[in-house]
């Protein structure tokens, strides 16, 4: 796969470059038409994918996002009426957990 853009597009000169070759007359319009042209080359890059990335697309095609909406908006209501209280225990206790967690799955 390549990504590239297409040279024959057109790269108008932006208007900072216009302003400023008004300016400083014709030394800046000519810096400003050679960074122009420079901006319309662009370098073609070949992009490969590997087996595992494209079985790993293919496998999560079907999955849905685990994002609760309801949730999600009852928490926005509260921030917005500012309501929402943070709880740092709670926050401490799954963090030890997750921690604990990994580790237990990384050892075995």
């Amino acid at each position: 796969m390549k990504i590239s853009q297409p040279s024959d597009n057109p790269v108008a000169i932006s208007n900072h470059a216009a302003t400023v070759s008004a300016k400083n007359g014709p030394a800046a319009s000519t810096l400003a038409k050679a960074t122009a042209s420079k901006s319309t080359q662009s370098a073609g890059v070949a992009v490969s994918v590997s087996t595992l990335v494209r079985s790993l697309d293919a496998a999560n095609q079907g999955e849905t996002p685990d994002v609760d909406a309801a949730k999600v908006q009852e928490v926005r209501a509260a921030m917005s009426q500012g309501t929402y209280v943070v709880n740092p225990e709670v926050i401490a206790d799954k963090l030890l957990s997750n921690a604990q967690e990994m580790l237990t799955r990384n050892r075995g």
